[in-house]
């Protein structure tokens, strides 16, 4: 498959808590999918939970879509910021798909991120500002980031309940930063955005 186009996006750079997660999507160059009976295709944020979770499910089992998505988790971002954490986890996400079609055609990213890794410095990348509402394949990355991190986010919500994580998924939402203040910060907090 290595005709395809690559869109590559990502989901928690702003939380107060949780990783930072990568999501990556290749889709057939020149294919004609059809979105018959789905939700209309936009960027993650702006799609409901429900219809992030209907695009999910049609990704998953689509047998002409592959998809990867890569973490990094909270005290990497505090030791080699976020940005770079970030841009490290493009390269990941972009590295678990190539082992399954080989190297892309084409690689579409969204604005805020670059690929972290030197090895993939000759690849055809292409950075696209507001990607994640211009192009397919990288709307369909930031499902594949949003649902996976919030689905994580909510196996730690069973682990620390105190936080609220389930509802707020890590932003900083008064609850959160009033039961930050309550209780302190737990070991999925990032360090360098809740010590001050």
């Amino acid at each position: 498959m290595s005709r395809c186009i690559i869109g590559i996006d990502e989901a928690g750079r702003g939380p107060l808590a949780g990783p930072v997660v990568v999501g990556a999507v290749a889709l057939p160059k020149g294919s004609s999918l059809s979105f018959k009976g789905l939700p209309k295709l936009k960027d993650s944020k702006q799609l409901s939970k429900s219809q992030r979770e209907v695009w999910f499910e049609y990704i998953k089992n689509n047998p002409d879509i592959f998809f990867s998505s890569a973490r990094i988790y909270q005290k990497k971002i505090d030791r080699i910021n976020i940005a770079q954490a970030s841009n490290l986890a493009a390269s990941k996400a972009l590295e678990y798909l190539m082992r399954e079609i080989g190297e892309p055609h084409e690689i579409l990213i969204d604005g805020s991120l670059y690929l972290g890794d030197p090895a993939h410095k000759d690849l055809n990348a292409k950075t696209i500002i507001r990607g994640d509402e211009k192009r397919t394949a990288i709307k369909l990355a930031s499902i594949v980031a949003k649902v996976t991190r919030d689905r994580y986010m909510d196996l730690l919500h069973e682990r620390y309940p105190e936080y609220g994580f389930g509802s707020h998924k890590g932003y900083g939402t008064k609850f959160h930063l009033k039961m930050i203040k309550k209780h302190g910060i737990c070991p999925i907090h990032r360090r360098t955005y809740t010590i001050k």
